[in-house]
C-alpha cells in the first residue's frame, strides 16, 4: 500500500500545480472513515482507495481525481454522508464521489438485470464526467487483482464476466490499451484458467525458442527505416493470452497456426515519416493481402490513430506491424488520460467542447439507447450490440464519416445519421445503385438514404439490423403501436360487453372500473382487456353484479357460434371492425385457417398476443369451446379490403413434366396473385404434391385464382390448405 507522503509526490512530479492540501486530508478522512474495516483478504479495507489512488496515478490524473479515488467508498462502506463530503471537501469532489460510489444493490431479480441497472447508473453518471469513468476503471482493476480472495467460485465468476462484458469494452472505448489487457487477462484467468495456462505454456515455448529471432526482426526494420534517413523507435510487442484466445476462437484456427503474436511497433515524430516508413516497409519485403489498415486516415471511434500492416519479412515470417507518432502511441496507451480531455468532459453532456469529438458519439449513442429501451435488461442487449463489435467506415453523401459494426445494414447506416431519418427510411441507394433495406455494408461503401414522412419502422427491420441504436428505436415503436392497438381494441370489446348488458359505456363507469381494477388510468384499463389480461365480461359483472349472469352468457355466447356455423351468415352489425392490422401486434390472423376477407371470422383473446383471427369454421376453434370469455365477434371492414394483401395457402397436385412449375407460376401471375412461399410436400415420379403461398385480396380473389389452376390440363387437383 502507497504511503501518504509517497502518493502526494507522485502526483506533484507530474502535475506541480495539483492540490497537496486536498489529497493529504482526504488520505486522512479516508482512513478514519473505514478504521477497521477488512477487506476479503484481510488486509485493511483503506488499502483498497489508497490502490485505485495509486493506478490513477500511472495514468497522470488531476489531484481531483485522486481524492475522489481515495473517497469514493466512503459514503457506501461508512457512516461519511454526500453532505459530510461536500462540506469537507467542495461540490466538485461530492459530485465526482457520489458518481464513482458503489451502485446500490437493487431489488431485482436475476443478475443480468441488475447488471443491467448499475450499468445504466454508470453510464448516468459518465455522462456527467468522464472522470467518474476513470476512478470506476481503476477501483474494478483493483478488485479484479484481489479476486482470489472472495471464497464463493460462483460469485467470482460473475465478477469476471461482468469485467468482461462492461469494464473491458469501456476501457477500450477509451483507448486506455493497457488497463484493458490487464482487465481481462485477469477476467479470462477467472473464468478459464486452463485456456489461459494452456496459452501461457506455448508462449513461454515460442519466447525460448525464438530468443534470436525477436532480435534480428527488430534489427532488420531498424536499418531498413534508417536505410530512408528516419529516425524510430522499434520494438516488439506480444499478444496477450486472452486477444490470442479470442482470435482462437474468432477464426476457428490452432494456436500453431497464428502468425501475429509479437506485433512489431515503428514510432516517428510525425505523420509524413509514418508513410515513409510504409514505403519503406513494403519495398523491403512483400505484403500480406488483406492486412492493411490506415487508422489514421480513418480512426477508431475511440480515437485510436495507427498504421497497420503485415508483410513477408526477415527468414520468411509474416509480421504485424504498427506505424506511428509518439503523440498516437501516447494516445493509444493510455487513451481518454492522455490528453486531459477530462477537464471538458462535464460539456458532454450538452454537446460542446473538447469532448464533442467522434471518440465519445458512442457515449452519446448509448446515452440514446437507454431513452429507447423499454427496460434495463433490453438497455444492455442493446448497448453489447453497439460496444462490442468491429466496425466498417461508410460515407454520406456529402463525405461524412459514419462508423458501424461489421455486419450492419443500410437500415442501421440510416439510424447512425439521425433517429429520424431511420424512421422514414423507404429506400436506400449504395454507391449510386437502389439495394434493398437488408443489404450488409462494406468499409468505404456511399450511402445515401431516401425518406418518406409517410414511412413509418417496419418490425420486419428487427430481422436483419444489427447496432443497438436501430434495434431499440425500433421496439419503441413497436411498443407504441402494440400500445395504441391493444387500447383500441380494449375500449371495443368493453363497449360491445356494455351494449350486450343494455348498459353505457360512460365516463363515469369507466373511472368506477379504473378504481376497482387499481388501473393507472383508463388507457391502462384498456389495454389490459385488449392483452387479455382482463376480460370484458369481468369488468361488467364487477361493475354491476347484480344485472349479469355469466352462466347465461357462456350459453348464448356458445349458441351464437353455433347459429353462425349452421345459418352461413355473420352478425356485422355489432362486430368489431379490424381495420389496419399489424401481424404479430395487436391483432394478428391465424396461420392455421389464413382467413381472407369476404369470409365469416371470430377472434380469440389470448393473453400477451391480443387477438387473433380465425375464419368461422376453423377446428382450431374447438379447444377455446370451454373458454366463452376469450371469443369475440369479429368482421371485417370495406376498408379492410382495399387496403391490404392477405396471404391465403392451396394445395396443389400438378404433373412432374418439364415447365409445369412455370405454368403454375404463370397461372397465378395473370390473375394477380403473388406467390410468397413455395413448399414440395411430396413427390413422385409421375406427381408433385406442393404447398403455395399467395398473397390475394379477398376470398373471390382467391376463388377465381383456384378456378383458372383447375382449368389448366397440368393441375390434378387443386384446394384450399388448412393447419
Amino acid at each position: 500500500m502507497i504511503r501518504q507522503y509517497d502518493l502526494v509526490e507522485t502526483v506533484k512530479k507530474y502535475d506541480p500545480t495539483a492540490d497537496e492540501k486536498a489529497i493529504n486530508r482526504a488520505y486522512v478522512y479516508s482512513m478514519k472513515a473505514h478504521g477497521s474495516q477488512k477487506r476479503a483478504s484481510g488486509d485493511p479495507y483503506f488499502s483498497h482507495p489508497v490502490e485505485v489512488a495509486a493506478i490513477l496515478t500511472r495514468y497522470h490524473l488531476d489531484s481531483a481525481s485522486i481524492v475522489t479515488a481515495l473517497l469514493h467508498d466512503t459514503i457506501e462502506d461508512t457512516d461519511v454522508t454526500l453532505e459530510d463530503i461536500e462540506r469537507h471537501f467542495g461540490s466538485e469532489i461530492a459530485k465526482l464521489v457520489d458518481g464513482v460510489t458503489k451502485l446500490s444493490q437493487l431489488e431485482i431479480a436475476g443478475s443480468e438485470l441488475k447488471q443491467a441497472e448499475n450499468f445504466r447508473k454508470l453510464l448516468l453518471a459518465m455522462s456527467e464526467d468522464l472522470r467518474v469513468l476513470l476512478v470506476k476503471l481503476a477501483d474494478r482493476l483493483h478488485n479484479m487483482r484481489t479476486l482470489r480472495h472472495i471464497k464463493k467460485p460462483e460469485k467470482r465468476n460473475q465478477i469476471a464476466s461482468e469485467t468482461l462484458d462492461i469494464y473491458s469494452p469501456l476501457a477500450e472505448r477509451i483507448g486506455m490499451q493497457d488497463l484493458q489487457e490487464e482487465l481481462e487477462d485477469l477476467a479470462f484467468e477467472q473464468i478459464n484458467p486452463d485456456a489461459r495456462s494452456s496459452i501461457i505454456k506455448r508462449l513461454d515455448f515460442l519466447r525460448a525458442a525464438g530468443q534470436s529471432l525477436l532480435p534480428r526482426i527488430i534489427a532488420s526494420l531498424k536499418k531498413t527505416i534508417a536505410d530512408t534517413g528516419l529516425k524510430a523507435d522499434v520494438n516488439g510487442r506480444e499478444k496477450t493470452p486472452y486477444s490470442i484466445w479470442q482470435k482462437m476462437q474468432r477464426k476457428d484456427i490452432e494456436f500453431e497456426q497464428l502468425s501475429d503474436i509479437i506485433a512489431f511497433r515503428i514510432v516517428v515524430d510525425d505523420i509524413e515519416q509514418c508513410y515513409q516508413a510504409l514505403g519503406a516497409i513494403h519495398g523491403a519485403w512483400r505484403v500480406s493481402p488483406g492486412r492493411f489498415k490506415d487508422y489514421i486516415s480513418l480512426p477508431k471511434p475511440n480515437g485510436y490513430r495507427s498504421i497497420h500492416t503485415a508483410v513477408i519479412g526477415p527468414d520468411g515470417h509474416r509480421i504485424e506491424i504498427q506505424i506511428r507518432t509518439r503523440e498516437m502511441h501516447k494516445l493509444a496507451e493510455n487513451g481518454l488520460a492522455a490528453h486531459w480531455a477530462y477537464k471538458d468532459a462535464g460539456k458532454l453532456a450538452n454537446g460542446k467542447g473538447e469532448a464533442d469529438t467522434p471518440q465519445y458519439r458512442w457515449l452519446r449513442e448509448l446515452l440514446d439507447i437507454m431513452e429507447q429501451a423499454e427496460g434495463p435488461d433490453e438497455f444492455l442487449e442493446h448497448t453489447k450490440l453497439e460496444m462490442f463489435r468491429d466496425q466498417v467506415f461508410c460515407f454520406t453523401p456529402r463525405g461524412d464519416l459514419i462508423a458501424l459494426p461489421h455486419g450492419a445494414t443500410t437500415v442501421d447506416f440510416a439510424y447512425a445519421v439521425h433517429s429520424e431519418v431511420g424512421d422514414r427510411c423507404v429506400g436506400v441507394k449504395v454507391n449510386g445503385r437502389m439495394v434493398p433495406m437488408q443489404t450488409g455494408l462494406n468499409n468505404g461503401d456511399q450511402v445515401e438514404v431516401i425518406t418518406s414522412k409517410a414511412q413509418t419502422p417496419s418490425p420486419d427491420w428487427l430481422r436483419f439490423v444489427a447496432t443497438g441504436k436501430a434495434r431499440a428505436r425500433i421496439r419503441r415503436f413497436i411498443r407504441i403501436q402494440h400500445r395504441d392497438e391493444y387500447r383500441e381494441l380494449g375500449r371495443a370489446i368493453l363497449d360491445k360487453c356494455f351494449r350486450q348488458e343494455n348498459h353505457r359505456l360512460t365516463h363515469k363507469a369507466i373511472r368506477r372500473a379504473v378504481e376497482t381494477f387499481h388501473a393507472q388510468d383508463e388507457d391502462d384499463l384498456y389495454i389490459r382487456i385488449g392483452e387479455g389480461r382482463l376480460s370484458g365480461p369481468e369488468v361488467v359483472n364487477r361493475l354491476f353484479p347484480l344485472k349479469i349472469d355469466p352462466a347465461k352468457r357462456t350459453k348464448s355466447r356458445k349458441s351464437a357460434v353455433i347459429n353462425k356455423k349452421a345459418n352461413g351468415a355473420a352478425r356485422t352489425e355489432t362486430g368489431i371492425s379490424i381495420r389496419g392490422l399489424i401481424p404479430g401486434m395487436a391483432v394478428h390472423y391465424a396461420r392455421c385457417c389464413h382467413p381472407l376477407p369476404g369470409e365469416r371470422i371470430v377472434g380469440i383473446v389470448t393473453t400477451g398476443k391480443g387477438v387473433t383471427v380465425h375464419t368461422i369454421d376453423c377446428d382450431t376453434l374447438q379447444r377455446f369451446n370451454s373458454m366463452p370469455n376469450h371469443w369475440l365477434d369479429l368482421s371485417w371492414s370495406v376498408d379492410d379490403v382495399a387496403e391490404e394483401m392477405h396471404v391465403a395457402r392451396i394445395k396443389v397436385f400438378l404433373s412432374n413434366e418439364p415447365g409445369t412449375l412455370g405454368d403454375l407460376s404463370t397461372i397465378i401471375g395473370k390473375n394477380g396473385g403473388n406467390i410468397t412461399n413455395l413448399r414440395i410436400a411430396h413427390r413422385s415420379l409421375d406427381f408433385f404434391e406442393m404447398h403455395v403461398d399467395i398473397h390475394v385480396d379477398d376470398v373471390r380473389h382467391l376463388t377465381d385464382i383456384i378456378a383458372a389452376l383447375r382449368a389448366s390440363p397440368i393441375i390434378t387437383s387443386v384446394e384450399r390448405a388448412r393447419g
